[in-house]
């Protein structure tokens, strides 16, 4: 296979479509539709209308500045230019599964944001000697956090395991690359207790 037909594959892999906002975006389209032709055609037969008239709403509409007062209409005009920005935003913007791309000479390999956390909550406890229960790992489609939370007594500086971590993730070559961010948090006396 070609190196573009690895890259449509992974991409479809990695990006959702984003099929619920435009189920609902058309569905709204298809029902606003519906009932303006419904209407344009009772109006031609002379029937009586559903609920709102074709010339009627028409006819609200024009009117509406003036009869409604101006801040219901400032009101009613943000939240419609606000839902626009969202659909637009949702029709631009590729959706993003939770998963990374691994860099493995020819092939394609995708793997899972939680295969990796649990990757490197392993790696990380079998380096530090820290149980894995201690250890909590969370991985974003770009930073990969780390929790630790030692024993009482034991000793643990950041900055050694942030290198660790971070050469453990640079070993798995992800793309898109992943950002390192480790914490530790301290015991105290009173965790004793429980």
């Amino acid at each position: 296979m070609s190196t573009q037909t690895f890259r449509r594959i992974v991409r479809r892999e990695t990006h959702s479509p984003r099929t619920v906002a435009m189920i609902i975006a058309a569905g709204v389209l298809i029902a606003a539709l519906t009932y303006i032709g419904t209407g344009i055609v009772l109006y031609m037969l002379a029937q009586p209308d559903l609920l709102l008239g074709l010339p009627s709403a028409v006819a609200w509409i024009i009117g509406l500045p003036t009869v409604q007062p101006e801040w219901l209409a400032a009101i009613s005009g943000v939240v419609l230019g606000l839902l626009g920005l969202v659909f637009l935003f949702l029709a631009l913007t590729p959706g993003r599964l939770p998963k990374h791309q691994m860099k493995c000479g020819e092939r394609a390999i995708v793997v899972d944001n939680g295969v990796i956390a649990s990757s490197i909550a392993k790696y990380v406890s079998d380096e530090t000697g820290i149980p894995l229960n201690d250890i909590t790992v969370g991985v974003s489609h770009r930073a990969a956090d780390i929790t630790l939370r030692p024993r009482i007594g034991a000793r643990l500086n950041e900055a050694p395991i942030r290198d660790l971590v971070a050469a453990e993730i640079d070993s798995y070559r992800l793309t898109p690359s992943v950002k390192t961010r480790v914490r530790i948090i301290r015991p105290y006396e009173s965790d004793l207790d429980g």
